[in-house]
């Protein structure tokens, strides 16, 4: 066997992995276009030769999301009517076939759609960034809180207190009037919903950061969304038509240069301090965890009573299908698991409510 017939079939189990895991997420169309891909891929054309012969770790670098993103932007664009019928909310006839005829026929328009990684910005994973905030402002009985967001792409849950939430059995936060409405399922023993919330400043940063108010920006944002999952679309759309309204300029840059500056800026008293992320920190490089850790350490020890420092973090950690929901409060209150979530937003399992910091033990 070939080195090259080798890498295909490493690229051919990339893109299986990928279908299971799009099957578990709720996105049956993109389970099976790749999987028929994995299987019906041939390097007849430049561009399905690139992708069995890529040179990089497939799984890192996302491959398959790259590819089915690439199509759901062309199918979203209205210029090849082929692909935009076998693409839902249509979905006629074999997209796996339509798919590897666009590979010929678009190849010029889809091929830099592979040159850089997937880009979302879930706004179902604030129900559980919410959470979080609600445990924090319960712990600190509703302090101002200074909020801090490292990978925070278009800056969409930059305006996560201006969402309506339904989280299930009667239980709702948010403006009822507000355009964005997450449905989030709280499981388990959930923060309190009248813990007294107020995001007094608000700042971000991204080394890509996407525009919601570019066009090209939002394609691309609402590319990567599975193309069977209307709510989802739905939610995103009008979290971006938000973001145009209320602004959340995200600066570009390196987290951990924008961290070691911010967080050495004074920080008012009465305000906690919060930095906040949700699946973004495997993407960094080591050098760059390593310096952001440094400076949350730092930042955790020149916090006070009345200057509180809190690391907030939605992040895998190895157990299977979930992410876990994690709060680190300085001086007092140490770190804690605070629930469980589904990496796309659609629920999340709580822990329980946080005992306050004078009585841990």
């Amino acid at each position: 066997m070939t080195a090259s017939r080798d890498r295909a079939d490493l690229i051919r189990a990339h893109f299986r992995t990928q279908a299971a895991a799009c099957e578990r997420l709720g996105s049956p169309f993109t389970a099976a276009l790749l999987a028929g891909l994995a299987e019906r891929m041939e390097p007849a054309g430049a561009l399905e030769a690139r992708v069995l012969s890529w040179p990089g770790d497939p799984g890192d670098d996302a491959l398959a999301l790259r590819v089915a993103g690439a199509l759901h932007a062309l199918a979203r664009a209205g210029r090849d009517p082929e692909v935009a019928a076998a693409w839902p909310p249509r979905a006629e006839g074999d997209a796996v076939a339509v798919a590897r005829a666009a590979f010929v026929r678009q190849a010029e328009w889809l091929a830099p759609w592979l040159d850089g990684p997937p880009q979302t910005n879930e706004t179902g994973r604030s129900g559980a960034l919410l959470g979080g905030l609600l445990a924090l402002a319960d712990l600190t009985g509703g302090m101002p809180v200074e909020l801090l967001e490292i990978g925070a792409s278009a800056g969409l849950n930059q305006n996560l207190d201006a969402f309506r939430y339904d989280f299930g059995d009667g239980r709702a936060w948010g403006p009822p009037d507000s355009p964005v409405l997450v449905r989030h399922a709280w499981r388990g023993a959930p923060p309190p919903l009248d813990a007294r919330l107020e995001i007094a400043a608000r700042a971000g940063c991204d080394l890509n950061p996407l525009d919601a108010a570019d066009p090209a920006a939002r394609a691309r944002l609402l590319a990567y969304i599975w193309p069977d999952q209307a709510e989802r679309l739905a939610r995103a759309e009008a979290a971006v038509a938000l973001a145009v309204a209320r602004p959340r300029p995200i600066e570009t840059a390196d987290a951990a240069a924008w961290l070691e500056t911010r967080l050495a800026a004074p920080q008012p008293e009465g305000r906690a301090r919060v930095v906040m992320h949700s699946i973004m920190w495997q993407y960094m490089p080591a050098a760059v965890q390593a310096r952001i850790a440094a400076a949350l350490t730092a930042a955790a020890a020149r916090a006070t009573a009345a200057r509180p420092f809190a690391w907030l973090r939605m992040e895998p950690d190895g157990e299977t299908g979930s992410a876990a929901v994690t709060l680190t409060l300085a001086p007092e209150g140490g770190e804690r698991l605070l629930a469980r979530t589904d990496f796309h937003g659609r629920w999340t399992d709580w822990a329980g409510r946080a005992p306050a910091p004078d009585t841990e033990k």
